[in-house]
């Protein structure tokens, strides 16, 4: 029984010293989930504001309303907010600004896939909008990881007052 036991402890350590290594990757994941999908979606609205009248026509097919102001809108919402997103500042508002961006993209463009999350998850990401609706999900909810400007400010100017 010993020999068990010994096993079992053994097993945990070496589980928990997986968890603390991996632990350690987590703020690189983050990192270049936000500079890869924070390029990605500049690039996206930097094409935008440079065919805007394209942008206005489809987003009118789409039958939505104002598309010219749309368009910019949305133009400039996904290239300030993918800089912003790739440097990890406002990390939390700007993801949450973002996610609603591609949720509202899902629904008006994508609306069969969106509609499909649960009965066909396939057709669900394989839509244009569902990397950066991903990733702006896991920075809203995990946040920006330590290699970001947030968090530079925090240590900075911590919410106490108290410098650290």
């Amino acid at each position: 029984m010993s020999a068990f036991v010994s096993t079992i402890h053994r097993t945990r350590n070496l589980h928990n010293l997986a968890v603390e290594l991996l632990g350690h990757l987590q703020s690189l994941l983050l990192l270049a989930i936000r500079l890869y999908w924070g390029w990605q979606l500049a690039q996206t609205g930097w094409g935008k504001l440079h065919n805007l009248d394209q942008v206005a026509n489809f987003f009118q097919t789409l039958g939505l309303p104002q598309p010219h102001a749309t368009a910019l809108f949305v133009a400039l919402v996904e290239f300030v907010g993918g800089i912003l997103f790739a440097l990890g500042l406002g990390s939390r508002l700007i993801s949450f600004v973002l996610f609603l961006n591609m949720t509202v993209a899902y629904w008006t463009a994508d609306r069969e896939a969106f509609g499909q999350i649960l009965s066909d998850p396939g057709k669900f990401y394989a839509a244009n909008p569902y990397t950066f609706w991903f990733a702006a999900l896991l920075i809203l909810i995990i946040g920006p990881g330590i290699f970001a400007v947030d968090t530079l400010v925090g240590r900075a100017w911590p919410r106490d007052g108290a410098r650290r």
